[in-house]
């Protein structure tokens, strides 16, 4: 099976999950020089092939090379992390969004404007932190 390829919404929607976690992994807490985008990655809990939570804010988080392989390869302390910072009520809506094939019909149909709508977010963010605003900020989610 081929590579995901990448789109302008999903290169939108990770630079909005870093740029949100302050350019550190949610995990270990490390930080990373923002923009340096090999060390820290928009890493999905259901993968980007589930087009219905592809671009859900609860369904990514920043981690870094390192968590993001670990808790990869690990199903059941990806789960167990997951839950810890969600919540099991939230982990049960993704998944039923995970399986809804008319929320992925509709992100593959709406992609430009998906993509739009995480630069400006992005914009948002970008301008908050210009403010002074530090620590996590909150990505206003395109559905």
């Amino acid at each position: 099976m081929g590579a995901i390829k990448r789109t302008p919404a999903d290169k939108a929607f990770s630079d909005c999950v870093r740029s949100a976690a302050e350019w550190t992994c949610e995990r270990c807490h490390t930080y990373y020089e923002e923009g340096r985008r090999m060390g820290l990655h928009c890493s999905h809990y259901h993968g980007r092939g589930k087009w219905g939570i592809r671009f859900c804010v609860e369904n990514a988080e920043a981690l870094c090379y390192g968590c993001h392989s670990y808790l990869g390869s690990q199903p059941n302390l990806h789960s167990d992390h997951k839950l810890e910072l969600l919540g099991q009520g939230a982990i049960d809506i993704l998944r039923e969004k995970s399986n809804d094939t008319s929320l992925g019909r509709l992100a593959k149909r709406d992609v430009k404007f998906i993509a739009k709508h995480y630069r400006e977010e992005f914009k948002r963010i970008h301008q908050l932190r210009l403010d002074g605003v530090t620590g996590k900020i909150e990505i206003n989610s395109w559905s």
